[in-house]
């Protein structure tokens, strides 16, 4: 459970307080759960969107979604394990959306590094090419090492984050691992050796 300081009485807030006080009209109550939780959500949609505007705009319309239907949220898992999965669907159907217009995103490898994001994986040590690596990756085995990988977060949250079988993520983790590997060239030509995990 996060807890956030408050500052009268040092007393602290769960997110799940958070979103009980903002239901019963409380705007103040967002405004801190999106502060705590922006810029982990920023981190997760830029590394599934692979551009920078495309990621704001998902990371925007992921809160706009919070706003309109934090009553959803039944509280059976974390608040940020339910708030990863509206961001990784957010990015879903943008992506969905970008193909169907069929247009391509302007490069973005010159962007300078988030200033809000104390990342160290968004910053400017982040090769251009495991980014291309990454944005290369199908949909559903990016969004599985991004929260694994990148995020740290354990398979059981993935899996709930996803809403798929844990073992599910670990083949979707183990086969997004292996295809950046080949496309990173560090197999080494080791690849006809390995097998698949069920």
């Amino acid at each position: 459970m996060v807890l956030y300081p408050r500052l009268e009485g040092g007393t602290s807030i769960s997110d799940q307080t958070l979103i009980e006080r903002y239901l019963a009209g409380d705007v103040d109550a967002f405004d801190q759960l999106m502060a705590a939780h922006e810029n982990r959500v920023f981190s997760v949609c830029l590394r599934i969107m692979g551009n920078r505007d495309a990621a704001l705009d998902a990371s925007q319309e992921t809160f706009i979604t919070l706003f309109r239907k934090a009553g959803q949220f039944k509280g059976d898992s974390a608040f940020s394990t339910w708030l990863y999965r509206v961001a990784v669907n957010t990015c879903y159907d943008q992506l969905r959306k970008q193909k169907r217009r069929q247009t391509d995103p302007l490069p973005d490898d010159r962007d300078p590094p988030d200033p809000k994001s104390d990342d160290r994986l968004t910053s400017v040590e982040v090769r251009s090419e495991i980014e291309e690596a990454l944005a290369a990756l199908p949909d559903e085995f990016r969004a599985a090492v991004i929260l694994s990988d990148l995020e740290a977060l354990p398979l059981a949250t993935v899996a709930e984050a996803l809403e798929i079988p844990v073992g599910t993520v670990k083949s979707r983790v183990f086969r997004g691992r292996r295809l950046l590997a080949e496309t990173l060239g560090n197999l080494r030509g080791t690849s006809e050796h390995q097998t698949e995990e069920p």
